[in-house]
């Protein structure tokens, strides 16, 4: 099966840095993948990535609401001889589905946020009725998680023709204790220090500035260091009030360049303390790297990360203090979560058994004789949904 996916551009901090790990694990499901982007992203770290996994990728370069959108998907799909459309974003939907209708294919879509807090009537209004267009117009929907599921079944008023299969991501494997080694050497401190590193982008509402708040809670003798790796609008003022307290600059370091996954293979903890997050590719990675995590009870968070693989905390410092405090003083329980969470990523979201389930969905929506039925597929609905 050639599937189209259809994004707003090829950013590698987006979605597509998830296709690129579905097109290598792709072929054995069945599955061959052709990513059209809509707008040019600048970056070519996904299209070499896609390029290296056999997949082809387009971009176009269409601006917001041009009427030849939809020509031009329809001619990039087209040229590439694409069984179905998968969409991914609100603009990719809108012109997806038209394309889809022009070419006479099944269209799905995948959901990657919701809006569970409209600012008005007229707000939510609008919202309903794209759910529900949504609903009408692509043969199936995905919700990556059930956070989104009950969202949608609170707007659609039921949840037939919706999947609930959450992003998976390539194996990043265990890492060594010569990766541990390295990264404490380069943070100048010793191999009995626990090193928790957090990955989360540097952005409002990712929390780091509470996590600061935290750490400046731990006791100056516990052997903790903190890295904050990546980027962001956020960095020079994080920055800026780590130099400016001396307990925290003692503690903390930035790794700004560094590749995330490798933070994450060599580090004892995973620390993600976000005030809202959906379904954040970060701990699915970090899991995969059998590295436990601290994390706020927010979000998709809890159907990542639970208590057997790491804490859930409530959003506030003193309590991300506490179960931060409690993991670095407990190495046995470091080490049974960190298992734990190495065991979950492999069952759940390892990126071959993903596209086995995305293969059964398109085969379902393609008519294939051999594929589930749709009603098969359709996830059950949420528990009360009687009282929504």
């Amino acid at each position: 099966m050639k599937i189209g996916h259809l994004v707003e551009s090829l950013d590698p901090h987006g979605v597509t840095a998830a296709l690129v790990d579905l097109a290598a694990a792709g072929p054995p499901a069945g599955i061959e993948l052709v990513v059209v982007a809509l707008a040019p992203s600048g970056d070519p770290a996904v299209a070499a990535g896609l390029d290296r996994a056999a997949a082809t990728s387009v971009e176009l370069n269409v601006a917001p609401w041009d009427p030849r959108a939809v020509r031009k998907v329809v001619e990039a799909f087209r040229a590439q001889g694409v069984d179905l459309v998968h969409t991914h974003g609100a603009r990719a939907d809108v012109v997806g589905a038209a394309a889809a209708a022009r070419l006479r294919t099944p269209a799905v879509s995948t959901l990657h946020h919701i809006h569970d807090q409209p600012a008005d009537r007229a707000d939510r209004l609008r919202r309903t009725a794209k759910t529900l267009a949504r609903k009408r117009f692509m043969t199936r929907t995905i919700a990556t998680s059930a956070l989104q599921r009950d969202w949608y079944h609170r707007v659609a008023g039921s949840t037939t023709g919706l999947s609930v299969i959450p992003d998976g991501a390539a194996d990043p494997g265990v890492g060594t204790p010569e990766e541990a080694g390295r990264l404490r050497r380069g943070l100048g401190v010793d191999e009995h220090e626990v090193v928790a590193v957090s990955v989360a982008p540097m952005r409002r509402g990712q929390g780091q500035d509470m996590l600061l708040d935290a750490i400046a809670e731990i006791p100056e003798d516990e052997p903790l260091t903190v890295v904050l790796g990546g980027d962001g609008p956020l960095r020079p003022w994080l920055e800026s009030r780590v130099s400016a307290d001396d307990a925290l600059s003692g503690r903390v370091a930035f790794r700004r360049r560094s590749d995330p996954v490798a933070l994450l293979r060599a580090a004892d903890l995973q620390l993600h303390t976000t005030r809202h997050d959906t379904m954040p590719r970060v701990l699915v990675l970090g899991q995969g790297t059998g590295t436990p995590a601290v994390a706020t009870r927010v979000g998709g968070i809890p159907e990542i990360v639970t208590r057997d693989t790491g804490a859930l905390t409530p959003v506030t410092s003193s309590r991300i203090a506490d179960d931060l405090l409690r993991m670095v003083r407990d190495p046995e329980l470091r080490a049974r979560r960190g298992a734990a969470a190495r065991t979950r990523f492999l069952d759940r979201f390892e990126a071959a058994g993903w596209a086995g389930r995305l293969a059964d969905v398109y085969r379902s929506a393609l008519g294939h004789s051999d594929a589930p039925a749709a009603a098969e597929l359709d996830t059950p609905e949420p528990l009360h949904a009687g009282r929504v």
